[in-house]
């Protein structure tokens, strides 16, 4: 149908001497749409009104007010796949007009972007968590995010841990290096203790040396953002809103393995499957080609080893960063050496290895090694019934009485 617009070019053309059809190829119309509408004159077109369209988004719009309420910040993605796993056949842009009228968006302030070529950098960072695990009720538990995001591609790696200490943050940066199957030329911190020991007044960095003996196994140089200026590494502190938002929140989880195993598989089959709202482009595809740009890994893996001194409880365990590891009760000595390594705990006794233990995740754990305790004794043999024993009372009995006739005689 032809607007007003046309229908008066049509009439114009006409009174100009132009032929039906040189009207028709000029317009690039049929011959009959110019006759039908130089034989009705002027006359504005009618237009009907359109048949209403379902709201395919009414039957879910009551428990999208429920989630919302509940959790104020889920993501509109983390909903619109629950809605699709409840049967909604709509698109997510049907979605985003109701989520605006049920929860208003907040202004966002002004913030500078800063890019960097492929291989270039990392940004590594931890968020702290609250979660009360399934296994342990009523008890409310803080963990800690280690997270790692490689600046160009916004490819994210993270692991939940019990604690941040030195240990944590070098077996996490292996396994992130592993994971990505090399590694950067630099890694951005703020000022963490584990990272960060301190500054002279020339604004020299001094790094943890520890750290910096593992950066230094992988070809990787420590950067740290200026005082006060943590928003330099917004790459890796903004997806901790996101992690909150679509993967934590309304999911229960046993303990912090199995808290590792969700988040694990939302890592790869969702955050670095989407589309990254500010490069625009699927994270896992900019990894791809990120990844050429990383340094190969060394040949060998990178093996820390902390020696502390541990004295051994009365019950053969030793304390390592709140969990009890078992010692053998061949054990002689109270105080033995251990060593800590990322992924192993090693007992030392007169520098001989007497036992070793995967490290344990979490806190208050217990892990016994069976071959470290002596089996349990024998089970001694049933009593005898009684009626055997009252053969054998009036056995003895029997050899009293005679021993006792035969001293009468002598």
């Amino acid at each position: 149908m032809k607007g007003l617009r046309e229908i008066v070019l049509i009439h114009d053309l006409r009174r100009q001497g132009l032929s039906i059809t040189a009207i028709a190829r000029k317009l690039g119309c049929d011959r009959k749409t110019i006759r039908k509408y130089l034989a009705r004159g002027l006359e504005p077109p009618v237009y009907k009104p359109r048949a209403p369209r379902p709201n395919l988004l009414r039957p879910f719009e009551a428990y999208l007010q429920e989630r919302v309420s509940s959790f104020p910040e889920l993501s509109g993605r983390r909903l619109y796949r629950e809605l699709v796993e409840l049967g909604f056949s709509g698109s997510y842009s049907t979605l985003k007009p109701f989520l605006r009228e049920i929860r208003p968006q907040k202004t966002k302030p002004f913030a500078r972007r800063f890019e960097t070529p492929p291989g270039r950098q990392a940004q590594m960072d931890f968020a702290e968590f609250t979660v009360e695990f399934t296994d342990e009720p009523g008890v409310i538990r803080k963990v800690w995010l280690f997270s790692m995001v490689l600046a160009s591609s916004r490819w994210l790696w993270g692991h939940f841990v019990a604690s941040q200490n030195l240990q944590s943050v070098l077996r996490c940066h292996i396994a992130a290096f592993e994971a990505m199957g090399g590694a950067p030329q630099e890694v951005l911190y703020d000022r963490m203790k584990t990272a960060v020991i301190g500054e002279d007044e020339a604004g020299i960095v001094t790094y943890n040396p520890a750290l910096v003996a593992l950066l230094s196994h992988y070809g990787v140089v420590p950067r740290a953002c200026r005082p006060y200026r943590a928003c330099t590494k917004g790459k890796v502190e903004r997806p901790f809103r996101y992690i909150r938002q679509d993967f934590f929140l309304a999911r229960s989880f046993r303990n912090l393995d199995d808290l590792n195993r969700q988040f694990e598989a939302w890592r790869c089959e969702i955050a670095n499957a989407r589309i990254h709202a500010t490069t625009q482009r699927i994270v896992d595809q900019a990894f791809a080609e990120e990844r050429p740009a990383l340094q190969p890994l060394p040949a060998l893996r990178y093996e820390a080893v902390l020696s502390v001194e541990r004295r051994v409880s009365r019950d053969g365990m030793i304390s390592v960063g709140g969990n009890l590891y078992s010692v053998p009760e061949t054990a002689r000595r109270r105080l033995l050496e251990v060593q800590h390594h990322p992924s192993e705990l090693k007992i030392f006794e007169d520098g001989q290895l007497i036992a070793r233990h995967p490290i344990l995740e979490g806190k208050d754990l217990r892990r016994v090694d069976p071959a470290h305790r002596k089996a349990p004794p024998p089970q001694l043999p049933q009593c005898m019934p009684i009626q055997g024993l009252r053969r054998s009372l009036e056995f003895y009995d029997a050899v009293g009485r005679r021993m006792a006739a035969e001293g009468s005689r002598g």
